[in-house]
């Protein structure tokens, strides 16, 4: 396998996380038929029998994958493998460019599988080594993110790709930003169909709100 670093543009994205439901539509009853003045009044039938109705069944769909050494838990998107303390599947480092697209950062996938979606967080810090606020919407906190298939398509186990994230713009970059620092919060790993993720591995412990400069070692 190659180890050539591939460039990667990516575009903007938007995450939606779909969720099945089922509505129901009650019909409108239909209206009498008007009973005729010389027809001789008919018996009234007993009302039919009440039947249970059938109970609509879905089969919640498993992960392609077992939880990564050092992970546990389902493995799903709502309940992913839970890792913690150092423990990393992508490193993330900014390449210390900032263009009209945004800062770049070079990501390797460490992992021993295809990494497809993402949720990589993102802080900066000034020449003191200080955290900085940054602008996520109307709001100021301390880091900001992006989530969703972020990397231009499947990274392979040993990729690496230098890559602009859509939701982090140069206009975000607050002033007085000398370091930028990124850690892959989230991830979900290629089906074995490779159509979609659906195995899902994360380590909060990654992302507090405060981060010093240099993160969990």
């Amino acid at each position: 396998m190659s180890s050539a670093t591939i460039i990667r543009t990516i575009p903007a994205l938007t995450l939606g996380l779909l969720g099945l439901g089922l509505i129901g539509c009650d019909e409108p009853a239909s209206p009498p038929a008007e009973a005729s003045a010389t027809s001789a009044p008919s018996a009234v039938a007993p009302p039919p029998a009440k039947t249970a109705a059938p109970t609509a069944t879905v089969e919640a769909k498993k992960p392609s994958h077992p939880c990564p050494e050092g992970s546990e838990g389902d493995g799903v998107l709502k309940s992913p493998c839970k890792a913690t303390g150092a423990t990393r599947v992508m490193d993330v480092k900014w390449s210390g460019k900032i263009t009209d697209k945004g800062p770049s950062f070079r990501v390797t996938n460490n992992a021993k599988l295809e990494i497809l979606y993402g949720n990589v967080v993102v802080y900066f810090y000034d020449k003191a080594g200080k955290q900085l606020d940054v602008m996520v919407g109307d709001d100021t906190r301390k880091k900001r993110s992006c989530a969703g298939n972020i990397f231009a398509g499947p990274m392979k186990p040993g990729e690496k790709a230098t890559l602009w994230f859509s939701c982090m713009k140069k206009k975000h970059v607050p002033e007085g930003a000398v370091a930028i620092e990124a850690e892959m919060k989230t991830v979900g790993f290629t089906s074995k169909e490779g159509k979609r993720a659906d195995t899902y591995w994360q380590n909060e412990e990654l992302t507090p709100d405060e981060r010093p400069k240099g993160g969990i070692k």
